[in-house]
């Protein structure tokens, strides 16, 4: 199991060329991949996509790269007849407003097109294999941080779960006590309303009885809830993503316990429900981060 927070970098080099690729993930219902390249590099975005799709499932994934060395992807050219082109225009200029020119050399290669590199097929197949190696890398140390954060959140859920388990005992256990004491209660107002004014018949007070025990069974609840806990554990074994399922899961508990809560009016099955909810939440902010 593996969460979907991480982070990896790595670097890899190419003769003169050094590429750094960082890799960021955060919390994503689905996958959301972005990719930051340097303009050169900027068409193999589509594959660093796709790469990162074959071995993530889930979350929001940033894969940033960038240059780290003094090495580029071609060789630096400059535009002489552009700079020459941008003094005379600027002569003029200058001319025109009645300034004093002061054109200097800084200022003309800071010009868009005087200064450029230019990349042949070689330096750019360099480049290609330079990233991809770099992305590689990243993408192995996050998905090595993911897991050690997977080998966390597996811990708390299993903790959170046997939690879960030991209040359902209590409560199963409780049950028949409760019914009994609400039972006891009932006979006890029923004699205090018809004080002096007759009787009840026994079958009619059995037959009220009987339903009031029905409303309050949450045998079901209990049961089904336990049924939930077990998919879950068993959730926890597999291995590839199961955020999603571990998800539903949660959500289904959360409505079992809302059901027992409604169900059975008893002081002490309403404080179990209170703890069982409490862990259920626990367990639904963590499995947020599950892939």
């Amino acid at each position: 199991m593996r969460s979907m927070t991480g982070f990896g970098a790595a670097t890899s080099e190419e003769r003169s060329l050094a590429l750094r690729a960082e890799a960021r993930s955060v919390n994503h219902r689905f996958l959301q991949v972005k990719v930051r390249l340097p303009g050169e590099l900027a068409h193999l975005e589509p594959e660093i996509d796709e790469l990162v799709r074959k071995r993530l499932e889930r979350g929001s994934v940033s894969i940033t790269v960038a240059l780290s060395g003094s090495g580029t992807l071609g060789e630096v050219t400059v535009n002489t007849e552009s700079a020459r082109r941008y003094k005379r225009l600027l002569t003029r200029l200058a001319r025109e407003l009645e300034i004093p020119p002061a054109i200097s050399l800084e200022a003309l290669v800071a010009l868009p097109g005087v200064v450029g590199a230019g990349a042949d097929g070689r330096s750019l197949q360099r480049g290609r294999r330079a990233t991809l190696s770099a992305v590689a890398g990243a993408l192995d140390a996050l998905e090595r941080m993911r897991e050690a954060e997977g080998l966390h959140l597996r811990s708390d859920l299993e903790r959170n779960a046997t939690a879960i388990e030991k209040v359902v005992a209590k409560i199963a256990k409780r049950m028949p006590q409760a019914v009994l004491a609400h039972q006891k209660k009932l006979h006890e107002r029923v004699e205090e309303l018809i004080a002096g004014r007759g009787a009840v018949a026994a079958e009619d007070l059995a037959r009220e009885v009987a339903l009031i025990a029905d409303r309050m069974d949450v045998s079901e609840e209990l049961s089904r809830l336990t049924s939930h806990l077990a998919q879950m554990r068993a959730l926890l074994e597999r291995s590839g993503p199961v955020g999603r399922q571990l998800d539903f899961l949660v959500q289904e508990m959360l409505r079992e316990a809302n059901t027992i809560g409604s169900k059975c009016n008893d002081a002490q099955v309403a404080h179990g429900v209170i703890e069982v909810k409490t862990s259920i939440e626990r367990l639904r902010e963590q499995v947020q981060n599950v892939e």
